[in-house]
């Protein structure tokens, strides 16, 4: 059952209770893919009002720790987040080896990956795009839109942009699977050798249309990742839009601390 939150703590009776909820989940004692108490149950087990227990709930989901499902109630999530590490998932090595990151990472991370072709084809680079491929905006470019999942749950959504004198020249870039190593080997194998990646990284609330695709609590926090290829040459060659589940992932950085 747990620890009853302490009616002396100052804060408001409902963030006790989530935050005395929270801790059971981070204990176990509300184990993975368990059911969160309904609101009914919340109310004998704390004394207090529909009212509370129903924000109690509501102050859960942002953190990621639950899932509400609409007509079935709320869930303890099932798997822990995937540790992306920018400084290894980008290795020439796992492109030589025939992995894409996601594959490489999702397999070091003990977990099933998976996708789901949305798109591939031309389409008008948006404004913020088309400013890392230093192209006009509207200009053709191709799109390859996916969906991620991992152990069967969706993760997130990436599209990738590549200029479209780029991609005409590589078939398979409009393949629904590019090859080993996935379109940065195949980038690699037409000679445009990879210098480096910059990536920005903003947090925000899902859409209603991330809500749908990732199969996400209303409310929830997304992650919302922007990345450039740059090649030897100086040129921006793919141009990467992903909003990733923000509980499913943690983003771990490696900055060197010299000039």
């Amino acid at each position: 059952m747990g620890i009853t939150a302490s009616r002396d703590s100052g804060k408001p009776r409902y963030l006790q209770i989530a935050e005395d909820l929270a801790q059971q989940i981070r204990t176990g004692v509300l184990a993975p893919g368990s059911k969160v108490p309904s609101e009914s149950e919340l109310m004998a087990r704390y004394s207090v009002s529909q009212g509370t227990a129903r924000k109690a709930v509501a102050e859960l989901r942002p953190t990621g720790l639950i899932d509400t499902l609409h007509g079935k109630g709320s869930f303890v999530k099932s798997q822990p987040p995937v540790r992306r590490k920018s400084s290894d998932r980008f290795r020439r090595s796992h492109r030589r080896a025939g992995k894409a990151a996601y594959i490489a990472e999702s397999e070091q991370a003990g977990k099933t990956p998976g996708v789901t072709v949305l798109y591939i084809g031309p389409s008008d680079a948006p404004e913020d795009i088309a400013e890392r491929l230093n192209i006009a905006a509207g200009t053709k470019v191709l799109a390859r839109r996916r969906l991620y999942f991992s152990n069967g749950t969706p993760t997130e959504e990436a599209t990738s942009y590549l200029p479209w004198d780029i991609a005409e020249d590589i078939p398979e870039l409009l393949a629904e699977n590019p090859g080993p190593g996935g379109i940065y080997a195949r980038l690699e194998d037409h000679g445009h050798t990879l210098k480096e990646f910059t990536e920005t990284v903003r947090a925000r609330l899902a859409t209603k249309q991330e809500v749908g695709a990732l199969t996400l609590s209303p409310g929830s926090p997304v992650i919302h990742l922007t990345r450039s290829a740059e090649s030897e040459a100086g040129r921006v060659v793919e141009v990467c839009d992903t909003i990733m589940a923000a509980d499913q992932f943690v983003l771990d950085y490696r900055i060197p601390a010299g000039d």
